[in-house]
């Protein structure tokens, strides 16, 4: 088998698991908070550094959310089957990056790698994210390019994989719609915030030996909870349906 045959074949295997397989990071995280410590012994300064990595991953989220408020059903999707898309999108995001979803997943793991602050694993997160998505990316792009030929080649070929080139920007082909984006994004916002909770009360036991729950953290995972379950429950109800969304 051909090197691209067998990346392209490993891309559609991490494709289908990619919702769980970056939950073997755990284990890299287990190990590098055991040193996590307070930045010059100081809580509010651990605060501080915690509230900047958590904007990083809301930047991530950001760039996911003006990227599904404007796709059409059938794309963008959360399936762990094979890539399949109804339409190409070559419009808005997708105008000025081929995998802005991606980029968003970059950014929200780049804030999560930066709290314990070591820089050595913050690289090695961002390499495996590159090996990881690699991967993914040529078994999506081989399927688009099977479906939608040339078309494909020409959006190619004037957007950037991952980082945006503005100067190719047109404006989405739907309009935005916020009903879309609570549907399907309600999950990551839930994730984002149960993971920094967790970080953080994790970083606390490893440096004062004992469970402490920090105010701002209970009180921002109380409302990331509490929306999540209200958003699930009016997305079970339909409520959250949009036609052709």
């Amino acid at each position: 088998m051909l090197l691209k045959e067998k990346l392209e074949s490993t891309g559609y295997t991490l494709f289908r698991w990619r919702s769980f397989l970056p939950l073997l990071t755990i284990i890299l995280f287990l190990i590098v908070m055991r040193d996590f410590s307070y930045p010059r012994g100081k809580h509010y300064l651990a605060l501080l550094w915690e509230s900047g990595c958590f904007v990083v991953s809301l930047f991530g989220l950001a760039i996911r959310v003006f990227t599904v408020g404007c796709v059409p059903k059938g794309t963008s999707g959360r399936t762990t089957g094979e890539p399949r898309a109804s339409v190409l999108n070559t419009t808005g995001m997708y105008s000025v990056i081929r995998h802005p979803l991606y980029t968003g997943n970059f950014f929200i793991w780049l804030g999560v790698s930066m709290f314990p602050r070591s820089l050595f694993f913050t690289i090695a997160i961002i390499l495996l994210f590159f090996l990881y998505y690699e991967r993914i990316i040529l078994a999506e792009e081989k399927i688009l390019h099977e479906k939608f030929g040339n078309t494909f080649v020409e959006w190619t070929n004037r957007t950037p994989i991952l980082f945006p080139g503005f100067r190719n920007w047109q404006k989405a082909a739907l309009p935005f719609s916020l009903k879309t984006v609570l549907k399907r994004e309600c999950s990551t916002f839930f994730a984002i915030i149960a993971v920094f909770t967790c970080l953080e009360i994790g970083g606390d036991l490893f440096y004062l030996g004992r469970l402490q729950f920090d105010p701002v953290w209970v009180f921002i995972f109380s409302t990331g909870l509490c929306t999540y379950v209200i958003l699930r429950t009016l997305k079970k109800m339909g409520f959250l349906d949009v036609e052709g969304r």
